[in-house]
């Protein structure tokens, strides 16, 4: 293990890559292109260092100066990202299946698994009866604790792996409706029986539900979670039952296709 300094921080710390790795952090995040100036406030950095490594960023690809003088992540930040999906080796229909239960149902369907101790949001297909969801976006990493997908994925992690997890990032409340316990995450999971779909009410958004159910990857102990949303606090049970199917159809058991759902709905 690396030395650590008194903050916590690693000892042999590179302070220059960690500035450059906060500006691309705070570019990325912003709804728009940010002025040199803006940056460096924000990233609590002096102008000329700023400079020196926004210009360093553009040379890498990292980020792009546009013709009024402003800076935006540039193509190397989406290269890294198809990447990092491709490492982690999602399995080879899950875009079938994604699109297969968006379509169906016409409710968001969303891939995630636990990378690195963090809940990331894989993949996903859109559907019109479901909110748009900022968090739950393909790279993004969210909270573990109060959605569908991270509580199917915690119900499949070993007791201490879980306890971990959770201690690493804290449980804060995004609604009332929040668990912030552990003890009382903990109960709840213990109901939660194989190859079930875990619903939360209100949890993570308010008059919103999601679904989710952790499917087995290819390699031992290797999970992911397939999920949906809807509007309201009130999940239909047919899209239950379309999640169940489409998890099937990921795990292998049958071939992607049209569910019993679609076709009760066009009769």
């Amino acid at each position: 293990m690396p030395p650590t300094g008194h903050d916590g921080a690693p000892g042999d710390l590179i302070r220059s890559v960690s500035r450059a790795l906060r500006i691309m952090e705070e570019v990325a995040r912003s709804p728009r292109p940010l002025p040199v100036k803006v940056i460096a406030r924000r990233c609590q950095l002096q102008l000329s260092t700023c400079y020196h490594l926004v210009r360093t960023l553009c040379y890498e690809g990292y980020l792009v100066r546009l013709p009024g003088g402003d800076y935006a992540a540039g193509p190397g930040v989406t290269e890294r990202f198809h990447e990092l999906m491709n490492a982690l080796r999602r399995p080879p229909q899950a875009r079938a299946v994604l699109r297969q239960l968006a379509r169906t149902t016409r409710h968001t369907a969303y891939l995630a698994c636990i990378c690195g101790q963090q809940l990331m949001i894989v993949d996903l297909a859109e559907g019109d009866r479901s909110p748009w969801l900022e968090d739950l976006q393909p790279g993004l990493e969210t909270a573990a604790h109060a959605t569908a997908l991270g509580k199917a994925l915690l119900a499949r992690l070993p007791g201490r792996d879980r306890e971990s997890l959770l201690a690493a990032h804290g449980m804060r409340p995004f609604t009332r409706n929040t668990v912030t316990e552990p003890a009382a995450i903990e109960t709840e999971l213990a109901r939660v029986r194989p190859a079930d779909p875990v619903a939360e009410y209100g949890q993570f958004r308010d008059d919103v539900c999601c679904a989710g159910i952790a499917v087995p990857g290819a390699e031992p102990g290797a999970w992911w979670a397939l999920g949906t949303s809807a509007r309201g606090l009130d999940l239909p049970a047919p899209l239950l039952g379309e999640l169940q199917c489409a998890a099937a159809d990921l795990a292998g058991g049958r071939p992607a296709g049209r569910g019993w759902l679609a076709d009760t709905e066009t009769r």
